[in-house]
């Protein structure tokens, strides 16, 4: 990778206040190395980062994209209660889900309303609501 993506992984890194190790550098570049927000799941990013030579476990990758999540510069999105997708646009978006090929891309905000949410049970707050639309090709 160009010492530019590295050093913009570094500063991604730094600001969430997470140690810069090679691995998570190396992750960091594809994650966000090219300023490009993305959906990746951590089969995808862990061949990604073997296509690159990195030399990092599918665990690693797990471990980091965990890390990132808790340091609050990725969002996990779950689809089905069992395939997680990390998105590094961390603000507040819906999504579409490519049913036909298992693809998370960004669903235009703006065109979203939510009227009412319901109230939290007594002693819970609401955290976040996400909204994953469910797209299959037409026949």
């Amino acid at each position: 990778m160009t010492s530019e993506r590295s050093t913009y992984a570094t500063d991604w890194l730094a600001r969430a206040g997470l140690r810069p190790t090679r691995q998570r550098v190396a992750l960091a570049e594809l994650l966000i190395g090219d300023g490009q927000h993305r959906h990746v799941t951590a089969e995808s990013l862990f061949e990604a980062a073997r296509q690159t030579g990195a030399a990092v476990s599918l665990a690693t990758v797990y471990n980091t994209l965990r890390a990132f999540c808790e340091a609050g510069v990725l969002n996990e999105i779950t689809v089905d209660g069992s395939k997680s997708y990390f998105d590094t646009n961390t603000h507040d978006h819906p999504h579409f889900f490519w049913e036909d090929d298992g693809r998370l891309s960004d669903a235009p905000a703006d065109q979203l309303e939510i009227a009412r949410l319901p109230d939290a049970p007594e002693g819970a707050e609401i955290a976040a609501v996400d909204v994953v639309i469910r797209l299959r090709r037409k026949s």
